[in-house]
């Protein structure tokens, strides 16, 4: 699709354990291969990317691996990301961090808390679930007319999870109001898909795409979150020509 590799972050801190990051790196030949999509990926630590460039990448991934080592790192990955206009795909920790760094900066939710690295906070935004989703598979059910529904279909489909926490359902009005939109529930209404109208490309989940199939065939998000770097490598380059 483009000329140039499109520059992607992965930000999270890379472990050989996180089943996640092993397949990340087949995904990404499995893209060029199949649609012809080139990612030049680079991984940031957490607590690199506190300080890091990021503005100049051409999508940012915050992968998998909480909790991680610095959670202001994987907050500010968000942050840059929603700010500048930058592709940004977050995955079950990602999605949660992408969650806190909206409510504070945006909704002026300053007080919110993940339970996860703080299991007695008074305003805990990331709670654990009712029923753990480790390494389980679950249905989704995507919102038509959003961007999940143009990305893999509206309607139920069957994902993949790691994780013990997600949205505490007490905030879902106030996120709303934000500016959020929640695009897939479960069969009983939680969240597990969220993202941000007008801005190019800001989708997270809570599901794990990364572990669809085997790891040779990239989840139609992650195909679409390449798509989007390799436009934004596109439009930069057209940008600095002129």
């Amino acid at each position: 699709m483009t000329q140039h590799a499109a520059q992607i972050a992965l930000v999270g801190d890379r472990s050989a354990n996180v089943r996640a990051h092993a397949r990340i790196p087949g995904l990404i030949d499995a893209l060029l291969r199949r649609d012809s999509i080139a990612l030049d990926p680079y991984w940031i630590a957490t607590p690199d990317a506190v300080e890091a460039d990021l503005a100049g990448f051409d999508a940012i991934w915050i992968v998998p691996g909480s909790p991680y080592e610095s959670a202001d790192g994987a907050i500010r990955a968000a942050r840059v990301a929603r700010e500048e206009g930058i592709p940004l795909l977050g995955t079950c920790g990602g999605f949660q961090h992408a969650l806190l760094e909206y409510a504070r900066d945006v909704c002026g939710l300053s007080e919110v808390e993940n339970a996860e690295v703080t299991p007695d906070a008074k305003h805990p935004l990331i709670v654990p679930l009712e029923c753990s989703l480790m390494g389980h598979e679950e249905a989704v059910m995507i919102a038509p007319g959003t961007l999940a529904a143009r990305i893999c279909g509206a309607g139920r489909r069957v994902e993949r999870y790691h994780c013990n926490f997600g949205l505490n359902a007490d905030y879902l009005e106030a996120l709303t109001d934000g500016g959020l939109r929640f695009t897939g529930f479960d069969d009983t209404g939680n969240v597990r898909i969220m993202e941000l109208p007008g801005h190019p490309f800001f989708i997270g989940t809570l599901f794990q795409p990364e572990l669809q199939g085997d790891g040779t065939q990239p989840h139609p998000i992650i195909a679409a979150l390449g798509a989007a770097a390799a436009n934004h490598a596109d439009t930069t380059v057209l940008a600095s020509a002129s």
